[in-house]
């Protein structure tokens, strides 16, 4: 099992121009098709993360698909080893624009998107904006609608959170993905979801990733638009994104199939690896 730093090791980068601003996009590439341009092949699959998450949390998720797929997990801007510094939107509307820009610079006309949380949203708006793009769309504890931002999230969005103490707000992060997870959390997803964070540098970006957390950005899709086949795979007892949402957008969203998995809260993909690759390969085919 790949620890963070090897993960992190194992990313490319590239630049993107968000609203004016070009900024370092870090990807983790792998499967046999990796570099290559798609032509007749799969179009590869493509994982969106969320918030305070990074490429990473797709970490048991990634080899599964890769043995078949070429896969792409990006770091939003402002999380991760992607761009950091101050001065540029974070929301999902600008993670969108990057998500465009990402896809046109590595040569990729048609993808599958998997995506968590923000990540989610950042998927909805790109598959109702780009129907001939999205051939599937894979949705797991997705905000949507006006499902978000929810308590932890808009109060590390205060100024304050960027004067904590660096222990102060490691314990917050490890409270989160400690008693976020289902069982027992383990140490090395904890370790790896915090890292980014710990920086001086990292920390004022969290606290500007959770301020553009924008309920107005999920209630204006025309959700009617989306036209990719849809898969709803959902941690069934997350208390952040609750299962009532995947029940709405599975009456909202043509096609789309609700996999509940049980004994999973927010993080599924790491509360329910196994599953979740299984699910997820067998969409694929």
């Amino acid at each position: 099992m790949v620890d963070h730093e090897t993960w992190g090791d194992e990313q490319a980068t590239t630049t993107v121009t968000v609203d004016g601003h070009d900024l370092e996009v870090a990807y983790h590439e792998d499967g046999p098709d990796t570099g290559a341009d798609d032509g007749d092949d799969e179009p590869p699959v493509v994982f969106v993360h969320g918030i305070p998450t990074w490429s990473f949390l797709w970490r048991d998720i990634v080899p599964a698909v890769a043995e078949k797929r070429r896969t792409i997990a990006p770091d939003l801007v402002g999380y991760g080893n992607s761009a950091m510094r101050d001065g540029f939107d974070r929301s999902i509307r600008a993670q969108e624009v990057m998500l465009e820009g990402l896809l046109e610079d590595l040569d990729v006309d048609q993808v599958v998107l998997v995506a968590h949380d923000i990540g989610g949203g950042v998927a909805l708006r790109f598959a109702a904006h780009n129907p001939d793009t999205v051939e599937r769309l894979v949705l797991s504890n997705a905000v949507c609608y006006d499902s978000w931002p929810v308590e932890f999230v808009s109060n590390l969005g205060l100024p304050s959170t960027a004067d904590l103490e660096r222990e102060e707000l490691e314990a917050r992060l490890e409270s989160a993905f400690v008693d976020g997870t289902y069982g027992e959390a383990d140490p090395e997803f904890v370790a790896g979801m915090k890292a980014p964070w710990l920086t001086d540098e990292g920390r004022v970006s969290l606290v500007r990733d959770a301020v553009a957390t924008n309920t107005n950005h999920t209630t204006e899709i025309d959700y009617g638009a989306i036209e990719a086949e849809t898969l709803l795979l959902w941690g069934e007892d997350d208390v952040m994104q609750p299962y009532d949402y995947a029940e709405r957008l599975a009456e909202d969203l043509d096609d789309a199939a609700l996999a509940p998995l049980s004994d999973a809260y927010h993080w599924v993909p790491e509360d329910r690896p196994d599953a979740y690759a299984d699910h997820l390969i067998d969409f694929l085919k």
